[in-house]
């Protein structure tokens, strides 16, 4: 088989947009960290940067999913309530957190805490519905913090600026923490409206969200007046780690199913680790790899756990109509 014959056959099932949303996603700590090293830019003016080149993006989005078929009935006042609490928690508030927490920690020790938000949507759920965790479950949550201490411990005492590494991790946390609220909250949404099209709204709202704090906390010539290194790092944000990957994920559950589209966003904190030693010149240590591997063996876990009880369920309710039309 030639190498075009490959990526036809990646596209039409799906595989090849799964792996190109998972690595347009974990270059978003890279470019960051690329505009941090080419200027003092605050944090709130770069995320403004890259919210306003992504607007138009996400505006075309939502025409690409006009006539898309998760839509039920018409969008309602109700609707666009949920858009602009989960535009908040996704696109807002934790990008903003993810922003602060890159001044002072690794991307890839970035990507690492912020690829728990697993955890945190089980213990929400764990919460909400009075649910005891199986064995299971905590085991697999006990390896996956076990790795993320063995990385953040080496980072903390790989400099003399742990306490920086500290502040940076918890900025990060909160990242972890509103995505996961996100999260939650995301899947009636997504059964009304359809991925594409919620990402687009929900993605449009936080900008004006991010724009409404730009102009209200800094000068509003601040924006402009940052050099074209800047610029072109807050429009590969825009582009390659915002919005296409939104598309991609959507095309590949479109074609393999979110499971499988799933399993191969696992890929993330391994793109980034590679990807910041190569372009940014970030150490691969052997406790960050110990960590990276202890964490992805939990979140594996927990993501396996979860599908054998989603099936259970499913298998449990065969026969009753369905909720969802």
């Amino acid at each position: 088989m030639n190498l075009s014959a490959f990526f036809k056959r990646c596209a039409s099932n799906g595989s090849l947009f799964a792996i190109l949303s998972a690595a347009g996603f974990s270059m978003k700590a890279i470019f960051v960290k690329m505009a941090y090293i080419a200027a003092p830019v605050e944090a709130i003016t770069l995320l403004a940067m890259r919210m306003t080149l992504a607007l138009p993006l996400f505006l075309w989005l939502v025409w690409l999913s006009r006539s898309g078929t998760g839509t039920v009935g018409r969008f309602s006042l109700g609707d666009g309530a949920r858009v602009v609490v989960l535009a908040l928690f996704g696109y807002y508030l934790s990008s903003l957190f993810d922003f602060y927490g890159l001044q002072y920690i690794s991307a890839g020790l970035e990507r690492l805490i912020l690829f728990t938000y697993p955890t945190l949507v089980l213990v929400f759920q764990m919460i909400a519905f009075r649910e005891r965790p199986s064995r299971r479950t905590l085991l697999a949550m006990a390896v996956c913090y076990l790795g993320l201490g063995v990385a953040l411990l080496h980072d903390i005492g790989a400099t003399d600026m742990g306490s920086q590494v500290i502040i940076g991790s918890l900025w990060v946390f909160a990242s972890a923490v509103t995505y996961a609220l996100y999260y939650l909250g995301t899947g009636v949404m997504v059964k009304r409206l359809g991925s594409m099209r919620l990402a687009g709204l929900a993605g449009s709202a936080s900008s004006l969200m991010v724009l409404a704090h730009f102009f209200v906390t800094e000068p509003a010539g601040s924006m402009l007046a940052q050099p074209a290194q800047v610029w072109i790092c807050a429009a590969l944000m825009a582009l390659i780690s915002t919005v296409l990957p939104v598309y991609w994920m959507a095309l590949a559950i479109q074609r393999i199913g979110t499971t499988h589209t799933a399993a191969v966003g696992n890929l993330g904190p391994v793109l980034t680790i590679f990807a910041a030693w190569a372009l940014l010149g970030e150490a691969i240590s052997p406790y960050q790899m110990a960590g990276l591997a202890l964490v992805m063996f939990g979140i594996w876990q927990l993501k396996a756990g979860a599908a054998k009880k989603a099936v259970v369920a499913e298998v449990a309710g065969a026969g009753k109509p369905s909720s969802v039309s």
